[in-house]
């Protein structure tokens, strides 16, 4: 197999991670086995419950030891090795890493060419929390390393921008996914959802709709629809194809356009949609268009 994630799966990574103060330092292809730069570690911005690293290096980095947490991490370039449970592992780009708490391991390299993974770790109790209500316990799963493209499909969407912090609504449908996708490989899959609730769904649409330019916590849609953010995030998932954080992000894209297409300055139309600014809104106008906002007016113009 490739010792390269593709690109093309996951933009925004040919970043290689750096020293404290590099972060945002581009890394040439081939510069681990080169042996140009020096190991290091990115760290993300904090989530209540969630951190999030890059982490690069050659040879054994870490000695024995142990989490308290869920460590879930897709790798991303290079082979990453560790001993788990007696027996020593393996995992190749693309794959995903299963550590559970308090289970000792290591981590090194498997070949002279380095390696570089991203890795999230996530305290039990915020699972333990969304899969109280199905009456389902904490998730083992016995193989460290798995192949689940959709699985890690997920741990990448909170891996993608380091640099940026997480949204509540983001988490709630993160947290959801990744215990169902856990729950599964434990051989334990959660009980089918029922009903829809599609009374509290609508509520909580309607709500976003009416607050799409502002951040809307977690907090707020439990009050309007009477759900626990995690029955929310599934309820909702089955209602609308998509998570109430996607959704509130779809439809500021759609201001934005709008706006963009009036002939409103870029910066002006990212502020006044909620977007942090102009490169945060190219990097969403990008992935759910195809094109930069700027290609899209530019477009627009040829029109006129």
């Amino acid at each position: 197999m490739d010792e390269d994630l593709s690109h093309h799966a996951l933009e925004g990574l040919e970043r290689l991670c750096t020293g404290p103060g590099d972060a945002g330092r581009a890394i040439a292809p081939g510069a681990i086995a080169a042996g140009t730069i020096a190991p290091g570690i990115v760290t993300a911005p904090a989530f209540p419950g969630i951190e999030r690293i890059e982490a690069q290096f050659a040879g054994n980095a870490f000695e024995p030891h142990r989490h308290d947490t869920y460590a879930l991490g897709v790798t991303i370039k290079g082979v990453q090795t560790f001993s788990y449970r007696g027996e020593r592992r393996f995992s190749l780009p693309g794959q995903v890493i299963v550590l559970h708490p308090d289970e000792e391991h290591d981590g090194g390299a498997g070949t002279d060419h380095g390696l570089q993974y991203r890795m999230l770790y996530l305290e039990p109790a915020l699972l333990f929390d969304c899969l109280e209500a199905a009456r389902i316990g904490l998730p083992f799963v016995d193989q460290p390393v798995v192949n689940d493209p959709s699985l890690a499909g997920t741990l990448l969407a909170a891996l993608g921008e380091l640099d940026r912090e997480l949204d509540e609504l983001f988490v709630d449908d993160f947290v959801s996914r990744v215990a169902g996708g856990l729950a599964r490989h434990a051989g334990t899959p959660p009980r089918p959802l029922g009903s829809i609730a599609w009374r509290r769904a609508r509520l909580a649409r309607d709500y976003l709709e009416a607050h799409a330019t502002r951040p809307v916590a977690s907090g707020e849609l439990e009050a309007v629809t009477g759900l626990d953010r995690f029955q929310l995030a599934r309820h909702f998932r089955a209602a609308f194809a998509t998570s109430p954080h996607r959704y509130l992000l779809m439809r500021r894209l759609q201001q934005a356009r709008a706006m963009i297409g009036a002939g409103e300055a870029l910066a002006e139309a990212a502020l006044a949609t909620g977007f942090a600014d102009q490169s945060h809104l190219n990097r969403h106008f990008k992935k759910a268009y195809g094109m930069t906002p700027g290609q899209w007016a530019g477009l627009g113009r040829a029109h006129r």
